[in-house]
Parts: structure tokens; sequence; C-alpha cells
């Protein structure tokens, strides 16, 4: 069917005039509102809306197109009975609506003034678009500007637009209508309704890639980035070298990076399946490095790499000697990126400015549902932690064990990571049992436990896991406390002249 008449009403005017005079080229007849039928009328001839309507655009441009001779003209099949009403009340069909909506998202962003926000929904717009992309098969609708050359192309090919782009366009105008609304009512649900967690959640996401497959093979899978990230993180990075990302690339890259993002000082991350096996700080973003792959070398192997500094030169060439998947940092020198770029597969990827984490929702999908929580964030004030041994913790003690405490709730629970005053040199994760998850920690900690602080995720429910790391010259302990047994736990540490510090609040990681 071919497109003889068009209806153009658009709020953001990028490529609108080019278009217009293509269609017009075309012989396609052009109907405007107001401010886009001024600009238009510059370069085309253009028929007003209100000229159709025989009535003018009222209350400050709110109604402009909701009139019988736009909608009907717009809603008519190309049935007998339709196109006999229309011509009964001499309303001629629109082909083709090519609309985009008042700037709502972009208002709320720059104020937060809801008389400004208010001003700033669109009514007529929005009721154009649905109305043609209900009648997709008889009337085309455009709502992205990125699509006017398509269009262009395919009128010019056949002199029609195909069913398969109509059905694409319908599509693209429900989800713009669909999006524009939930911007709407996820404002005016903060502003009307204190709720932490609404009765209704309405979650939009779009498409940054396919992935080649999931966590296995036999999985199919593709990764999505929230509309508005505010900030620095894997779903903003850009990849700068590398093979594809896979699923698993991404998911430990974000682990890697959250954990140095807890950091003021140089650090650097080191992550496999999800978990680190290496993390420490540093003068340098090389000395971190260094200090984080001496954690466990072994497992460090083919892991992902975090850090919060721009990836030098020296850094760039102790990351090349070995083996990685991955490596996610804010920035890399020139000479950074020459080194690293001579590894055919190794992925890199470039975040925006670091940004500490902020305030917002984990979740965590189960099958039929989801669990939402607000995120484990925030900086540590060790003014509430408390000593509860009878020995006070040395400065170095303190030092390692609010480092430990940055890390630990990075590490699956039940976690206990062993730690110096820079870095941790051993960590056990995953465990059902705490004193397991202790044995692990003290094991990977090759002989270097001793004068080390022992971090755990969740309260030490029993003695076992202080008599464990007494035995290995394990000199303070922090946790959140909480058991039942807290007095028999210390009693056990003041036995050995440790330290125990409660934290007061747990890091479990599921």
């Amino acid at each position: 069917m071919a497109i003889k008449r068009a209806l153009i009403s658009v709020s953001e005017k990028t490529g609108i005039v080019g278009f217009a005079v293509k269609l017009h080229e075309m012989g396609v007849e052009l109907v405007a509102t107001g401010g886009t039928a001024e600009l238009l009328k510059k370069s085309v001839p253009v028929t007003t809306v209100s000229s159709i309507t025989k009535f003018p655009e009222m209350l400050n441009g709110r109604v402009k197109t909701l009139h019988p001779s736009i909608h009907a003209a717009i809603l008519a099949k190309r049935i007998s009975e339709h196109l006999k009403q229309l011509s009964e009340h001499n309303i001629v069909p629109i082909d083709l609506v090519v609309v985009n909506l008042y700037p709502f998202k972009k208002t709320i962003e720059e104020s937060d003034d809801l008389e400004k926000a208010l001003e700033n929904i669109d009514i007529g717009g929005v009721a154009l678009i649905r109305s043609a992309a209900k009648n997709y098969r008889d009337v085309a609708v455009v709502v992205n500007p990125s699509r006017y050359d398509d269009i262009i192309e395919e009128l010019e090919e056949g002199g029609d637009i195909s069913d398969t782009t109509r059905e694409q366009l319908a599509l693209e105008a429900f989800l713009h209508t669909a999006e524009y609304d939930d911007a709407i009512s996820s404002f005016l649900q903060k502003k009307f309704i204190s709720l932490e967690f609404p009765e209704n959640l309405s979650l939009k996401y779009r498409k940054i890639q396919d992935l080649s497959y999931g966590e296995n093979p036999h999985q199919k899978a593709a990764f999505y980035a929230e509309a508005d990230i505010k900030e620095s993180c894997v779903a903003n990075a850009v990849q700068l070298h590398g093979k594809s990302l896979s699923f698993n690339n991404i998911y430990d890259a974000n682990a890697a990076f959250e954990l140095v993002k807890e950091f003021k000082e140089p650090a650097v991350s080191i992550i496999k399946h999800t978990n680190p096996c290496g993390a420490a700080i540093g003068k340098t973003i090389s000395d971190a490095y260094c200090k984080a792959h001496e954690t466990d070398p072994v497992s460090a192997y083919g892991g992902i790499v975090g850090l919060n500094r721009e990836v030098d030169k020296e850094t760039a060439e102790q990351i090349a000697s070995t083996f990685k998947e991955l490596v996610i940092a804010p920035g890399f020198t020139e000479e950074a990126l020459q080194i690293l770029k001579q590894k055919k597969n190794l992925r890199l990827l470039k975040t925006p400015p670091m940004t500490a984490p902020l305030p917002g929702w984990d979740m965590k999908k189960v099958v039929g549902g989801l669990l939402v929580e607000t995120r484990d964030v925030g900086r540590i004030d060790s003014a509430e932690f408390k000593v509860v041994s009878k020995r006070e913790p040395t400065q170095n003690e303190w030092k390692a064990a609010l480092l430990g405490w940055r890390i630990v709730k990075y590490v699956k629970s039940n976690a206990i990571v062993i730690v110096t005053e820079d870095m941790a040199v051993g960590i056990g994760a995953g465990q059902m049992s705490r004193v397991d998850a202790a044995k692990i920690a003290i094991e990977k900690s090759e002989g270097r436990a001793k004068g080390a602080v022992l971090c755990s995720d969740g309260f030490i429910p029993f003695r076992d896991t202080v008599d464990e790391a007494a035995k290995v010259g394990i000199t303070a302990i922090i946790q959140p406390g909480g058991s039942v047994r807290d007095d028999e736990v210390t009693k056990a540490a003041d036995e050995n002249n440790m330290v125990m510090i409660h934290t007061g609040i747990r890091h479990f990681k599921h």
C-alpha cells in the first residue's frame, strides 16, 4: 500500500527536515503540528493539523491532535466500510505517522521539579503512536529518527514499506510508549508514595549484545543494561581489544570491578568464578597488582583483573607476563595498550571514570519470581565496630581488619579472608561450614598467616574457627558477632591473646 499522506509531530527534530524533503519528492502530502510545521515550511509545503481539525492548538499546546479528523484518518482500516465512513465525514486517510515524544526523561534528569515534569508528559503524541501502531498493517509508525533512512530506502526501492518493517516499527512504537509510561510512573511513585519497594515492579533494560552462549555452551544468552546508568560499571564499559565477551566474562568482570570500587587507594582484584583469588592495595597500581597476584598465583591463572586506576606500562607488563582472560579498568595509557594488545585474545574493558558504589537495588532471579534488595554499599565506619576481646588491636591490625572487611563482602558465603595490612594472603569461599572455609583460607595462605587478621562474613558460631586461626599465628579476627556462643568464641580469642572485633553487620553473598 503506497504512502500518500504522512503526519509529522516530533519533539526531537534531528534529521526530520531531510526526511520530510525526501517524502515530498516522492509525492507524499505532509501534515504537521505547530512547531514541526513551522520548521518544515521553510523547505517543503505542509498542511497544519489545525487547518484539518478546524480547531486551533489549545491550552498552551496541550491539545493539538486529539480530534476525530486525525485519529479516524489513522485508525481506519483500508476496507470499504471504514473508507466509506471517512468519505462521509471528509476525512482523508493518513498512511504514515512520524512522532517522538516530549523529553520527559531528559526533563527529570535535569530537574526534580514536579510542575516541569507534568508539562513534559506527552498526551497527544502517545495517542498518535498507539493509534498508528494498532493499525500497523495500513499505517506505518516511526518513533526513532535512526529509522528515517531505512524508510526512504524502502520507499525508493518498492514504493511502499514492507510488512516485516511495519511489524518491527509497530513493536518499536509500543516499546517506546511503554518505556515512556514507565519513566512517568517511576517518577510519580517516588514523588507520591514513600515505598522503598513498589507494589508493582517494572524493569526496563536495553540489549547491549548477544552472547555466544550462557554459563554453559548449551545455554543461550544476551547482555542487557539499565536505561540510565549513573555509576562506572561493566555495563557501561567499552571493549578496546580482544575476543567477544562471554557470559562468564561479564559476570566475573562485574565482581572484579565492584571490589576495587571499595577503595580510595590504588587497588587490584583478581577474580575466578566470581570469587576473588587475589586482592590488594598499594602505593601504586603496579604495586597493588603485584600483591594481588601474589595472593594465589596458581588460581590467578586465567583470571579476570579489576583495577581502580589507569593501567600504566609497568602494570601492563606484569599482567601480560601471565595468562589473563580480561582486564577492566577506568583507563589504559597508550604504552599499556600497546603491550596488552599483543595478547590477541585478552579482553580489555575501559569504564567511565571511577565512582563509588551508589545506593540502589540488587536482584536475584528465582523460578517464577524475583528477589529484590538494597545494595550492600557504603563506606565502612569503624567507629561503630566494637572490640570485645581483652586485647586492643594494634594500628596494623586495625588497618588489616578494615581491608579484609571490604574484601570479604565480595566472597561467596561462607567466606573467610586472611589479610595483612595491604593484601589478602588466603581466601576460603563458598563453604557449607565456616571452619572449613577457614581451613581453606589458612591452607591458601601458605605460611603467610602468622601475624595476619582473619575476616569472617558472618558470625563465628563455634570456637573451632578461632582455634584453627591461633594454630597458624593469626593475631586478630573481625566478624559480625551475634552468635549465641559469642562469649565462648571471645574467650577462645582471649586464651590465645588474640583480638576479636565485632562489626555488628554481616556481608553474606550468595
